[in-house]
């Protein structure tokens, strides 16, 4: 089997974008969604020549459009030269074959999109095999003469990938690649949870939130990080921790991972699962929302929809609302602080309220402590140094030959230093 080829081009396609607004589908809501494929488009270097949408009682269940689009979208591409169509929903298999025999174009649903701007994102090794193995998930229900029109003198959109070096192979090769990949994702999650599992005692506070929220510029300021920042979609697809001081006492880690968005499929999810486990992890949830955006509250319930599908919607969260400098009426700041009086309003590139979102997450942390009295003979160095390690020491007094100790320590790790200590000898709880 061949190996995967990465077509990198950062030359303009020409494209068109399709959508079916059904009647149970607000038009503004499919205006949106459009919107947003144009920002995925842009961010996978399309040019968008022209936007189709079409209302329909549903979708058709051939080509996905009515036979009348179909053919207006034929002439349209002849007349301007269009290669590329985008269709802002995932397709059937029997859908893309059936467009691509009436169109004679490359035909890139949503899915194929997104996939396409993750191939080239992806650069530590786990995200590289998470996208493969996305990819070949993918590619396997659409291998019968689907790829038939990407010859290699297409390249760009859609093509990256398996797309263009794997149109010869069959169904029994993708699957065993797909075992393969999914083999060195386990074994890379095994990695992982050893590293996770050393930085158990610390607590772990994970960003998360629509893409292009302003995540990693928060995670920038927040720790000094240099976290790839860019306006575009999916900027940030590897996941950065970092260790983060909040107070003199309060050591945290903080890490980034990769934006969510609306109709992200089910199977990109678990794909990411071993990357996302920094969320459900996580004590404390930063949800970054990027208050500018006319569709903010949209977005944040579709964050919170795939918080709910990865089973992390339970762990406490702060609402951050990013960008607040942007906002000029400060009538519209008052709506903000009335309709969501538990969010902290930040701006993350200019640094305005970081001091009082650190002291928020401090605060919510703090929750999560208990304070304990132990009796330690002087003689034990190495478990006072081990105490140190995991919990903060509020004083010390000597007594004969014991020390009395009094510690703040997490109840999620007291457990497991209960047990450390009784090991001990003359440990007194």
């Amino acid at each position: 089997m061949k190996n995967i080829v990465e077509l990198k081009t950062y030359e303009l396609e020409r494209g068109i974008i399709i959508s079916v607004m059904t009647s149970n589908l607000e038009r503004k809501s499919a205006e949106d969604s459009l919107s947003e494929l144009q920002f995925l488009a842009k961010t996978a270097h399309v040019e968008i020549v022209k936007t189709f949408l079409q209302t329909l009682p549903s979708k058709h269940p051939a080509t996905y459009i009515g036979k009348g689009k179909v053919e207006e979208i034929k002439l349209y591409c002849a007349e301007n030269n269009i290669a590329l169509i985008l269709f802002d929903d995932d397709l059937s298999p029997a859908q893309i074959r059936n467009l691509v025999k009436e169109l004679e174009r490359k035909i890139v649903d949503r899915s194929g999109l997104i996939l396409d701007i993750f191939a080239s994102r992806a650069k530590s090794k786990e995200a590289i095999t998470q996208v493969k193995l996305a990819q070949m998930q993918y590619l396997l229900p659409r291998l019968t003469r689907m790829w038939t029109h990407l010859s290699k003198q297409y390249g760009g959109v859609g093509t990256k990938g398996p797309g263009e070096t794997q149109i010869e192979t069959d169904r029994r090769l993708i699957k065993t690649k797909i075992s393969q990949l999914k083999d060195e994702l386990t074994h890379i999650e095994v990695e992982r949870f050893e590293q996770r599992k050393k930085r158990k005692e610390m607590f772990r506070v994970a960003l998360v939130g629509y893409t292009n929220a302003g995540k990693s510029t928060l995670m920038n300021t927040l720790s000094n990080a240099d976290v790839f920042v860019e306006n575009l979609l999916f900027a940030t697809l590897d996941t950065t921790v970092r260790q983060i001081q909040l107070t003199q006492s309060l050591n945290i880690l903080l890490s980034d991972t990769v934006g969510f968005i609306r109709k992200l499929p089910s199977h990109l999810i678990a794909s990411f699962k071993s990357t996302l486990a920094e969320v459900f992890e996580a004590d404390l949830l930063l949800h970054v929302v990027d208050i500018t955006h006319p569709n903010f509250t949209e977005h944040i319930a579709v964050v919170n929809s795939t918080l709910e599908e990865l089973k992390a919607n339970e762990i406490p969260m702060i609402l951050v609302f990013n960008k607040i400098d942007a906002i000029q009426e400060r009538e519209t700041l008052r709506e903000l602080a009335h309709q969501f009086p538990e969010a902290i309003c930040i701006s993350a590139q200019r640094g305005i309220n970081i001091e009082t979102l650190k002291e928020t997450i401090a605060e919510k942390l703090q929750h999560d402590w208990k304070e304990e009295t132990l009796v330690i003979p002087q003689s034990n160095n190495r478990l006072l140094a081990q105490l140190h390690e995991v919990a903060e020491i509020v004083s010390k007094e000597y007594e004969g030959n014991d020390i009395i100790v009094k510690i703040r320590i997490q109840k999620k790790v007291s457990e497991a230093v209960e047990k450390l200590l009784k090991r001990k000898a003359k440990v007194e709880i």
